[in-house]
């Protein structure tokens, strides 16, 4: 009789989630070796394309699979009977880290070519947890310099390029890790999100993000680290290619650590327990500063629609508030970073041991910094050094987006795209900040967010839509994307190179 590991590795290896690789592992279906192999063969043959990986660990990789596969080896008939509940539950299984993200002796450079020899001593507390649950990571993943903007790019790696379209962008500032699961070199990987870093990659990439809720999971670990109250809006969370990965990769990585103030514990709920019948879902009307394109409002349509197959109900809001939300996103990160915080970019190069720039190095498109860079850099110097906080007006603004937003989703769901087209063209997002309010909105607010994939449109690119619920039920909105996931059949692989 075929095992429920045997079932379900009928397609490659390559397109599974990191649950059921899991069971396949332990019911020795497959060895951790197959599996780690197969996902680096994935990454090498889309490497020329897409230049995902920022730093791999490959042998490394190779060398921890074979020790997973003694494991369990020794585990011998109580494993083939069922009964490896004491393994740890991930082990064998292979994913990826955002380049920001610190893993023990790897790069923690931001893209900043001054850090070029900078190494993590240790691994982020994130990280580790995930290394004792037995997964195994294979490399670090490019992103935007300081991940200052939602195009990974820099000096020290380069462009990371979509993998449905190498002319457009596979977002930012997790572009590597998009373009690392999209291409089905990942099963999932680790990513942080302070204004849609997550969910933006999704959205071009074609996979499922989860921005948890905040103090859910601990930032530390980070660089550039995020500080003071501003951490709420930071989300360190996961990018896979299946939804059901979702839920248990957030209980692994959530909770106190000792370290962060910000997170605190939280009794985390499940999935299977959300009913979608009477659910409310809510969509925001007329929001956007740009409208948004006909596929995207098309894909999430198709999504009220089979949520109100299940059950649901759907209510249309129109929440103007959001087209001055970029303002005071800016306003409210700034009031909860501390003191300096006007010139943060400025003194983070400074401690990497970089002089600070002239107006001439900043007006160089060949100098060392990329070009949101060098626009954050003429921002911070045009400003003054007395100490001036955010005006009482745009603070007052974000206080009431947030009280506005957090009152349409209640006990449900609000679904809005995260982006206003598919993944544009490289360098069609440059200057345009106020395409990030239908990200920096939910990070305002603190609330989970779920980016979930609802297909290609007709040009092969991937559409989708966000799933934002109420603070810590990540569960709810995770279980929408369950369900969107079964109805429309999330992930679709790009074609090989």
């Amino acid at each position: 009789m075929a095992t429920q590991a045997s079932r379900e590795l009928s397609t490659p290896v390559t397109e599974h989630s990191a649950l059921s690789l899991a069971r396949a592992i332990r019911a020795r279906e497959l060895t951790a070796t197959e599996v780690v192999d197969a996902h680096i063969a994935l990454h090498e043959r889309f490497a020329p394309m897409i230049n995902a990986i920022a730093a791999d660990r490959f042998e490394a990789a190779r060398v921890e699979a074979r020790a997973a596969d003694e494991q369990i080896a020794a585990a011998g008939e109580q494993i083939a009977a069922g009964e490896g509940s004491e393994l740890p539950p991930l082990l064998g299984v292979p994913f990826t880290v955002k380049e920001t993200i610190a893993v023990r002796g790897m790069p923690l450079t931001g893209g900043v070519p001054a850090r070029r020899d900078e190494r993590a001593s240790e691994s982020a507390p994130a990280v580790q947890r995930l290394i004792d649950a037995g997964a195994i990571p294979l490399g670090v993943t490019n992103v935007s310099e300081l991940t200052l903007w939602i195009e990974s790019e820099n000096r020290l790696y380069g462009r990371t390029n979509n993998p449905y379209d190498a002319s457009r962008t596979a977002g930012g500032s997790s572009g590597g890790e998009g373009a690392a699961v999209g291409c089905g070199g990942s099963p999932f990987g680790l990513a942080s999100d302070i204004a849609g870093s997550i969910r933006i990659p999704a959205l071009f990439c074609g996979v499922f993000g989860h921005k948890p809720s905040g103090g859910l999971v601990p930032n530390t670990g980070l660089w550039p680290p995020t500080s003071g109250e501003s951490g709420r809006m930071l989300g360190t969370g996961v990018l896979a290619r299946r939804a059901e990965d979702l839920m248990p990769l957030i209980e692994l990585i959530a909770g106190p650590d000792g370290i962060d103030p910000i997170t605190q514990p939280t009794a985390l709920g499940d999935p299977a327990s959300v009913s979608l019948e009477g659910l409310s879902v809510v969509t925001v009307e007329d929001a956007s500063v740009r409208p948004i394109a006909t596929e995207l409002r098309d894909a999430r349509e198709r999504a009220v629609g089979a949520l109100l197959a299940a059950g649901a109900s759907v209510r249309r809001v129109q929440l103007r508030s959001w087209r001055r939300a970029a303002p005071a996103f800016l306003a409210m990160l700034e009031a909860g970073s501390g003191n300096d915080s006007a010139h943060a970019t400025l003194r983070l190069l400074e401690e990497s041991g970089e002089p600070r720039p002239s107006w001439l190095e900043l007006l160089r498109p060949g100098g060392p910094h990329t070009l949101p860079t060098r626009m954050t850099l003429a921002t911070e110097m045009l400003r003054s050094d007395d100490g001036s906080q955010p005006s009482r007006r745009m603070l007052s603004a974000a206080r009431d987006i947030v009280s506005e937003l957090t009152d349409a989703v209640g006990d449900g769901v609000l679904m809005h795209p995260a982006h206003p087209r598919p993944a544009p063209r490289h360098k069609r997002t440059l200057g345009r900040l106020w395409l990030l309010t239908p990200t920096s909105v939910f990070n305002m607010a603190a609330l989970p967010v779920t980016e979930v994939p609802l297909g290609l449109s007709e040009d092969g690119l991937p559409v989708g839509v966000q799933v934002a619920a109420g603070t810590s039920r990540d569960h709810v909105s995770i279980a929408v994307a369950l369900e969107l996931e079964r109805v429309f059949g999330g992930w679709q692989p790009p074609p090989a190179p």
